[in-house]
């Protein structure tokens, strides 16, 4: 199974979309159209990357268009850049979701005592490799990290690329923890710090900002998974998500539509035109660092 991705309008500027294809050259969702599993026997899911290892742009998948592009976050009319904060540069690790999943905004979590916070689970892939923006990789996951986001559960899932060199030594979070020592606590420290230099206070964890692991991991993404089916069987309230999809049977889905509706619709978008950041623009942002104290 593979898929392509069409570039449209400006990079670093609100223009910027990536459209996802399959095999066929079928426009697809990549929140409904890509299956969640590359291999449901051997618990290997699909992961869609939406920010490469080392960069700084905030790319998303964009729930709440048509068809949900990738594109970059925005926050008061501009164009959302993570800081680096001392030692850190852009994020971490291959950055993205596991598509056919949803944290529901109305459960509750038992364990974190928040509800969801309305987005695909998120994924930070370790391996050596670089990935692309929009590249759809198969993970083996290895835990998880339960993140408490301005009040909202927002779930951190730690997997390796099968095809990485090192997948094969790593099966569980111990193994992360024994042959790479520092990066679970410097995972820790990101997710914790990362919106501080934007005015906001540090994120909290359940389980005192243990790691769970594989097992654990892998029974909250399946229970995210069946938040989605109940959103694209329309049993759920999908509030503003767009949940049309071209790839889920129409007797499985109400928002199903053919391809050539599809088709159709992406060639009517219109971008909006304001805001193009400069590379000056963009280095004040991307190319320093941020220091403090930490509590």
């Amino acid at each position: 199974m593979s898929f392509t991705v069409e570039e449209r309008g400006n990079p670093n500027s609100l223009s910027y979309r990536l459209f996802f294809k399959n095999a066929e050259g079928k426009y697809i969702s990549p929140f409904h159209d890509i299956p969640i599993y590359a291999d449901e026997s051997q618990n290997i899911f699909h992961m869609v990357v939406e920010v490469p290892r080392w960069t700084n742009a905030k790319m998303e998948i964009a729930t709440k268009d048509f068809l949900n592009p990738i594109k970059q976050d925005v926050k008061k009319g501009k164009l959302r850049y993570v800081a680096n904060v001392f030692p850190h540069k852009g994020y971490i690790w291959n950055y993205g979701a596991i598509p056919q999943t949803w944290e529901d905004p109305a459960h509750k979590d038992g364990d974190t005592s928040c509800c969801g916070d309305n987005d695909p689970i998120d994924v930070c892939e370790i391996g050596s490799k670089v990935c692309s923006r929009g590249e759809v990789i198969k993970v083996k996951v290895l835990g998880i990290l339960a993140m408490i986001d301005e009040g909202e559960t927002d779930w951190k899932v730690i997997a390796i690329n099968v095809e990485d060199p090192e997948a094969k030594d790593l099966n569980n979070i111990g193994d992360v923890q024994r042959l790479k020592p520092g990066f679970l606590e410097a995972t820790v420290d990101w997710f914790k710090r990362y919106k501080v230099p934007d005015g906001k206070p540090e994120n909290r964890f359940a389980f005192n900002e243990e790691f769970k692991d594989k097992d654990f991991a892998i029974e909250v993404i399946k229970s995210t998974h069946n938040f989605w089916k109940a959103l694209i069987c329309q049993q759920t309230n999908s509030g503003e998500l767009h949940c049309k999809n071209t790839c889920v049977s129409a007797g499985d889905s109400p928002y199903h539509c053919s391809a050539d509706e599809a088709k159709a619709a992406v060639g009517e978008v219109r971008f909006p035109t304001l805001h193009f950041a400069t590379r000056q623009d963009i280095s004040t942002q991307i190319d320093k660092w941020f220091y403090y104290e930490k509590k």
